[in-house]
């Protein structure tokens, strides 16, 4: 199945992102760049991409990331945050979310959200 209107959310020096990309590229697929710092994904953005990727709402958060630890968000997840709450708190710092996010549409019409970069994942949703 193919996707439409895609949108990576990534971060410049993020690995994982570059090799995303480099896997877009190199199958030819289309898509736009958002910096997620320079523009930092909105609670509502957020929640319509949790609610789209089937996700619960924590494996959308960055977990190897400096400020998920530094803020000690396992616990505070672990000790159950709503949807509301989690959404909110990944609207504070870009570096929160687990990147690269690509959203789009799919040929059916319905939301394509991915979260990560699995490259068999990938493969059936994007080509």
């Amino acid at each position: 199945m193919a996707a439409h209107d895609l949108t990576v959310i990534h971060h410049p020096r993020c690995g994982t992102c570059k090799r995303a990309l480099r896997w877009l590229d190199e199958r030819g697929v289309a898509y736009a760049l958002r910096d997620i710092v320079a523009e930092r994904p909105a609670k509502d953005e957020l929640q319509a991409w949790q609610a789209a990727s089937g996700l619960p709402p924590r494996r959308l958060f960055n977990t190897s990331g400096r400020l998920y630890r530094e803020r000690k968000l396992k616990e505070r997840l672990d000790a159950g945050i709503s949807r509301d709450e989690a959404c909110a708190i990944l609207a504070e710092d870009g570096m929160l979310v687990r990147r690269p996010l690509v959203v789009g549409t799919r040929d059916d019409g319905t939301p394509l959200v991915l979260v990560g970069f699995k490259e068999a994942r990938w493969q059936e949703e994007l080509l």
